[in-house]
């Protein structure tokens, strides 16, 4: 048997066969090996593989696909097959790589013209095979990309072809393309952006003017940009889809977030009502050349919050966070997307001044042999070529014939000029048109000229040559995704109910799991849950299935935190012979799981009169006390309205010391509460509390809002703040039932234009104001009560047809909301403006210096709250028979 070596000798032999096998320095661990091919590994796939270059904005397998594309450039389409062969002479990776790269750049629209199945980026449907589609390069990637001229050349990966090391790049194409990547310890993320904005930015920083641009995604959405942060990290955007309301039963989303296709939409909404967090009937997938998903709702659910309850818990809302990462100089840097494009612009001016200045050079070396050529026939000089024996003294005598003309020339006479000219055929000396040539060489001065100036002024040229590729390329490439600002959506405010909720009170349990136990109501899996008992304790958690609070429940519900119009009426006994206590008061922040005393937190405390007043009610009742020698009075009146309301923690206020036999309701009473101010936010379209946009007034009960869009639609909304308005709302108010509204509107059918006064009707589904014909448009509506317009009209036949003032209320009666309403002019109209009344600016006026005076207020609101601070001021004001106010100072 072979005995073994003892490693510590093994350590110290030369195991590698070489020319000096005694130089153990030669020796490299693993340990090492692993360190150094890491690094070069990391590096190679930064460098070569996953990062684009800041010079052209390309990945190397990009630049290797566009260069065998151009290289095989004859203006007819090649099979992608084919395009993926001559790439791997360049790109030592495999074809899977190339043809998925290729796919990918043609789906952009930009650089290549695509013929075949290319797949679908709104449905995710994959490219069909290589050989059975085609492609070639589009005129924008041939105007932008190839020029050998300014292209630096390097050896491809085997040595056999030369490669361009990057592209020529006149464009900022890496900012339009977007990219994204993931190397080793790195990660790239580059939005894409819009053509046309980034030639319009691009011009602007030629001129020295700042620019901001935003994303712009093919599947088109909403974006918020808000946080951006110029694409570096940690910025952050929202994206949505475009949902719309097809009728109160059916939602059509129209287009999706960027990186989702309609069949991960989907899956995601079938998610979300599996798991209960929306509830539909089915989805329909229509979705051809535009996305189209029908989205069928169950009986009695809202369109608005199923809406929300869609960015909520599915992929119609994502949040996308972009890496702006280039490679430079040999290097990963991590740049903002405003430098990426001020690189690419500088880059791209000193492309187009190498341009300019090689084409100058080979313009004046034109001319100069032009001229060379012009004197070698008009002198003769071929005439004595006989009489020279060899080429050096040849060239001897054709220097001493151009050193007279030698300061009309350009440059010196050379070698390669002189072989060139005894090159030219005889028969060309002899068809020698000296006019022509005079006229070519004319030609090449103003071109020389031209170019020349391009140079001198080359900041103009550029941008000259940014405004012709828009003028080109730019139709058809109009921004996609809209930009606006987007609420955050709060789940628990959209989620559907799919639990339910039980209650031993005897017992002191609440959950979802005890089914044979009494039902309280219907709540989502999120929510949470709000339960006070007999002795005065008040618990928050959040909803499982079997939760112990503590014994005799008296109440339970879903709890809704920050809510200060929930009142909670109370009376209780202090321990059990103490005082009672009778309190008012709100829950809104606590702590979950947290057991709270109500009470003064004495043992054996007593809670005899509970209710839950969600609109701030107050009830009267009476305390019957227990009969006890010498007590006169044995029933106490109690009116809850007459108690402050203040917070859980407060004692409360002494209602007696002898023993309270029972409590009962004498009357139940109305809210104490006035009704919630309302905003609207223009830029997000939304209704809030928060006093952000313009103050539409005071709602409660069955108040509603009155809207109307440009195209004449009138709806009334709840003030509820999950609505969702139409965008194209032009008029927002409080409904009153006795306002008047004055409408100028033209009319698509009898194009003309038409006024009408109306008072708004009660009525829950949308109505039309005025034609659907497609140009049909509502110039003006107005809730001012003397509405003053100025016409302007259009010249005719060359004559100015002077301005008219028209009072609204003089020129159109109140007719109903369907009527036509009253012709204007016959003349052509140019434009409408409303002018502002003085009570208009008497009620600014009147405001301006009040502490309380609402931010935004519409013209209707702005009258109310005037005729408010007139009635507190003892001013004079009063209602007419319209119901419209008028004031006097």
């Amino acid at each position: 048997m072979e005995e073994i070596p003892n490693t510590d000798e093994l350590s110290s032999q030369n195991l590698f066969a070489g020319d000096n096998h005694n130089d153990i320095d030669n020796i490299t661990h693993v340990s090492g090996m692993f360190k150094t091919w890491f690094i070069d590994y990391a590096s190679y796939v930064i460098l070569e593989r996953a990062v684009p270059a800041m010079e052209d904005g390309l990945k190397p397998v990009q630049r290797r696909i566009l260069h065998s594309m151009w290289e095989l450039e004859d203006g007819r389409y090649n099979k992608v097959a084919n395009l993926i062969g001559n790439t791997m002479k360049y790109h030592p990776h495999g074809d899977a790589s190339i043809g998925d790269a290729l796919v990918s750049i043609g789906q952009k629209n930009l650089l290549i013209d695509c013929q075949g199945n290319w797949g679908n980026i709104l449905t995710g449907d994959s490219a069909a095979a290589p050989r059975y589609i085609e492609a070639r390069l589009s005129k924008l990637g041939l105007d932008i990309l190839f020029n050998p001229k300014t292209t630096h050349w390097g050896l491809s990966y085997d040595g056999r072809n030369k490669e361009p090391m990057n592209l020529p790049v006149k464009f900022p194409l890496l900012l339009a393309h977007g990219v994204e990547g993931i190397a080793v310890g790195l990660a790239c993320k580059i939005l894409p952006h819009n053509f046309n904005e980034l030639i319009d930015a691009s011009i602007q920083l030629l001129k020295g003017k700042k620019v901001v641009v935003y994303p712009d995604f093919q599947t088109g959405g909403i974006a918020d940009c808000s946080d951006y942060k110029d694409g570096l990290r940690g910025g952050k955007i929202k994206v949505r889809a475009r949902i719309k309301e097809v009728n109160p039963k059916t939602l059509a989303i129209t287009e999706i977030p960027f990186s989702t296709t309609t069949s991960s939409l989907i899956d995601s909404i079938v998610a979300a009502n599996d798991k209960g967090k929306i509830k539909i009937k089915k989805v329909e997938d229509n979705t051809a050349e535009v996305v189209e998903i029908l989205i069928h709702l169950q009986p009695g659910i809202s369109t608005d919050k199923t809406i929300d309850a869609l960015y909520a818990f599915t992929n119609c809302e994502i949040s996308i966070s972009p890496n702006a990462c280039v490679i430079e100089n040999e290097r990963p840097r991590f740049v903002g997307v405003s430098e990426i494009l001020r690189i690419s612009t500088q880059q791209t001016l000193e492309l187009l001044r190498r341009e300019l200045e090689i084409e100058k050079k080979e313009l004046e070396e034109k001319w100069h042999f032009s001229s060379l050529e012009k004197l070698f026939i008009k002198d003769e000089m071929y005439i004595d070529f006989k009489k020279y024996a060899n080429k050096e003294t040849l060239y001897v005598y054709l220097y001493d014939c151009f050193k007279p003309h030698k300061r009309k020339l350009m440059r010196d006479v050379t070698d390669d000029d002189l072989q060139r000219l005894t090159q030219i055929p005889m028969i060309r000396i002899t068809r020698f048109d000296s006019i022509k040539a005079e006229d070519h060489m004319k030609e090449l001065d103003a071109k020389i000229a031209e170019t020349k100036h391009h140079l001198e002024h080359l900041t103009d040229y550029a941008i000259d040559y940014f405004k012709t590729l828009k003028k080109k390329y730019g139709e058809g490439r109009e921004r996609a995704t809209e930009i606006k600002a987007l609420e955050t959506i709060v789940a628990t405010e959209v989620v559907m109910a799919n639990e339910k909720l039980y209650v031993n009170r005897a017992e002191g349990f609440v959950g979802t799991g005890l089914k044979k136990d009494e039902f309280v109501t219907d709540c989502s899996d999120i929510d949470d849950i709000i339960a006070f008992t007999k002795e005065g304790k008040m618990k928050v958690f959040k909803v499982s299935d079997k939760v112990f609070i503590g014994k005799d429940i008296i109440h339970v519900a879903v709890f809704k935190k920050n809510d200060e119009r929930t009142t909670y009426n109370m009376i209780y006994r202090d321990g059990a012979k103490g005082i009672t206590f009778m309190k008012r008061f709100n829950v809104t922040g606590v702590t979950r799981d947290k057991a709270y005393d109500l009470t003064k937190g004495t043992k054996d405390s007593l809670v005899y009169w509970f209710t839950i007043n969600p609109n701030g009610e107050s009830e009267k009742v009476m305390v019957h006390l227990r009969q006890v020698s010498g007590l006169r009075k044995h029933e106490l009146e109690i009116d809850f309205a007459e108690l402050e309301i203040k917070g859980r923690a407060s004692v409360g206020n002494i209602v007696t010391k002898y023993t309270v036999n029972k409590v009962t309701l004498k009357e139940k009473g109305a809210s104490t509460l006035e009704g919630e101010d309302y905003w609207f936010d223009e830029t997000v379209h939304r209704l809030n509390k928060d006093e952000r946009g313009s103050y539409l007034g005071k709602f409660g009960g069955d108040d509603r809002i009155l809207t109307i869009t440009s195209k004449g639609v009138y709806k009334l909304y709840t003030f509820d703040v999950l609505n969702h308005f139409d965008e194209d709302i032009i008029l927002i108010e409080k409904y009153y039932a006795n306002q008047t509204l004055s409408c100028i509107y033209y009319d698509g059918e009898t194009r003309a234009y038409f006024t009408k006064r109306f008072s708004p009707e009660m009525a829950n589904a949308k109505l039309p104001l005025i034609s659907e014909h497609e140009q049909s448009r509502i110039e003006l509506i107005t809730a001012q009560i003397n509405p003053i317009v100025e016409i302007q009209f259009a010249k005719e036949k060359g004559k100015d047809i002077p301005n008219e003032t028209i009072k609204l209320v003089e020129f159109s009666p109140v007719v109903n909301m369907k009527a036509k309403g009253k012709k204007i002019s016959a003349y052509k109209i140019k434009e409408v403006n409303l002018l502002e009344p003085q009570e208009i600016k008497d009620a600014r006026k009147f405001l301006s210096n009040q502490e309380d005076e609402k931010t935004g207020l519409s013209p209707m609101e702005l009258h109310r709250r005037a005729m408010e601070k007139l009635n507190k001021d003892n001013a004079k004001g009063f209602l007419d028979g319209d119901g419209q106010i008028t004031f006097d100072f």
